[in-house]
């Protein structure tokens, strides 16, 4: 029998689980949430926030120094400690007090533990004394368990304990010299951070570019910007073996015979699901799989017929790893759950409140290097493979007024991918410092499935690099 129960458990305190959890209590559940770590999770203690943290520093001191009459001022370089140490304030000194006390103030109970499926509808909890805690759902169950780091089968290189990128954000030194294995928002983002601090930093990448999934530009243009900033980037290396020398440091050997050594070494060559030893085989499932949803994040098995009361939100479904992507899921999440326990089989919402359909076409993305990328929906590459009829038009983003105010050398460019069928815009992308704050408008432009002709009437105001909206359509000539 159970020692407690609950109209909905949710596995996973990140943001992900905690709105899956305020969502569905708003609609009138009682809810339990797990938690075997932080309350706040991944993004708030490892990721996201702190590395935007360490991030800000070598941004903003590049800044200045890109703007005559400040230039001048800014002689010194970065302090390490003071970088760290800015970091453990912006996460709140790794003490999750203040949100296990927004979770109370909502009328959710946590329970800390670890958990695992045990049944339909039962997780097993184990605390970190061994106590163990049965638990039962009356209506659902939410997955929230966000991914892990992936240790690529690199000989030797699990044996070597390299860094992930949890050590990366959570480092209290800067090494002497790192070698980054992966090109990808991980490995670009630490590159960046650690080259910032003074650390020699070596870059081995597998494939042709950086950022492999977008636009061929934005991943030139971190490259040049890593190696302005001393980077060794080299693009197609193989990484064959790791092994920890007697000093402490890393020897990694490359597929052509070349041996790289360095202080440290990140593995940032992808995620995996945490979902191992969960006890998804009790419910039919597999263990350490990730948990394909339907657009209403319930499970789906296999065969595509849904786990009727199982649900996951956030990474552990591989629908998009981010953060904002799986608040946004756990928002529609919440409230499916509650419409389906008030008895309501047919969701009726105007909104598509409901449905996280956003996923598949409409995912905004920024990569904090310097310079930023930020873009939203598909590449020029994604939609020609989906076949869709297109046009593109790029823009040299120096060209803007606002990029001449904001820096005396800026670097960027800017792309829009449009449906030629429709006349809308369903990809953009673009890069240089601060972009990021130019996304939204291109979220909903693709969202909103804005007509070109109307896109003409939002006069971008004068001189910021929004205006780079004005000068991509007076490129693409529609008037």
């Amino acid at each position: 029998m159970a020692d407690h129960t609950y109209d909905l458990v949710v596995i996973g305190a990140g943001p992900v689980g905690e709105n899956v959890a305020d969502y569905a209590h708003r609609g009138g559940l009682s809810v339990v949430i797990v938690e075997n770590e932080l309350v706040g999770g991944e993004c708030s203690y490892w990721a996201c926030i702190p590395s935007k943290a360490l991030l800000r520093p070598g941004a903003a001191l590049r800044a200045a120094q890109h703007v005559r009459g400040a230039a001048e001022t800014v002689t010194g370089t970065l302090s390490p400690a003071d970088v760290f140490g800015r970091r453990d304030s912006v996460v709140g000194d790794y003490d999750d007090g203040g949100q296990v006390e927004w979770l109370r103030s909502a009328g959710i109970d946590l329970i800390r533990g670890r958990a695992q499926l045990s049944g339909v509808k039962q997780v097993r909890i184990t605390a970190l004394d061994g106590t163990v805690v049965e638990v039962e759902a009356t209506h659902a169950v939410a997955v929230c368990t966000g991914s892990d780091p992936l240790i690529p089968p690199i000989d030797g290189l699990a044996d070597a304990k390299p860094w992930t990128s949890r050590d990366a954000t959570g480092a209290t030194e800067a090494p002497e010299s790192l070698v980054v294995v992966g090109g990808g928002v991980v490995a670009c983002e630490m590159a960046t951070v650690y080259a910032s601090l003074g650390t020699a930093v070596t870059m081995l990448v597998r494939g042709s570019g950086l950022l492999a999934g977008q636009e061929p530009f934005a991943g030139e243009l971190v490259a040049d910007a890593l190696q302005g900033l001393g980077v060794d980037v080299r693009l197609g290396a193989l990484t064959t073996a790791v092994h920890r020398t007697g000093d402490g440091g890393v020897e990694v050997t490359l597929g052509d015979g070349a041996v790289v050594a360095a202080a440290e070494i990140l593995a940032a060559t992808g995620r995996a699901p945490r979902t191992k030893d969960f006890g998804l085989a009790s419910v039919g499932l597999t263990d350490g799989d990730w948990l394909p949803t339907d657009d209403t994040l319930i499970v789906t098995a296999e065969t595509n017929a849904a786990v009727p009361w199982l649900y996951a939100v956030g990474d552990v479904n591989h629908r998009a790893l981010l953060t904002h992507q799986g608040k946004y899921q756990a928002r529609a999440a919440g409230r499916v759950i509650a419409a389906r326990a008030s008895g309501d089989p047919l969701l009726t919402d105007p909104w598509g409140r409901h449905v996280a359909t956003a996923d598949h076409g409409a995912v905004p993305q920024v990569t904090f290097t310097d310079p930023e990328v930020a873009s939203v929906g598909l590449t020029e590459a994604a939609a020609r493979k989906a076949g869709r009829s297109i046009r593109t038009v790029e823009y040299d983003l120096a060209g803007v007024s606002g990029a001449t105010v904001f820096s005396d050398d800026y670097v960027g460019r800017a792309k829009l991918v449009l449906d030629d069928d429709r006349d809308v815009v369903i990809g953009a992308t673009f890069v240089g410092a601060d972009v990021g704050e130019l996304l939204q408008s291109a979220t909903v432009a693709v969202v909103g499935e804005v007509p070109i002709q109307r896109l003409w009437h939002a006069v971008p105001s004068y001189p910021t690099l929004s205006e780079i909206w004005l000068r991509l359509l007076e490129t693409d000539g529609r008037a």
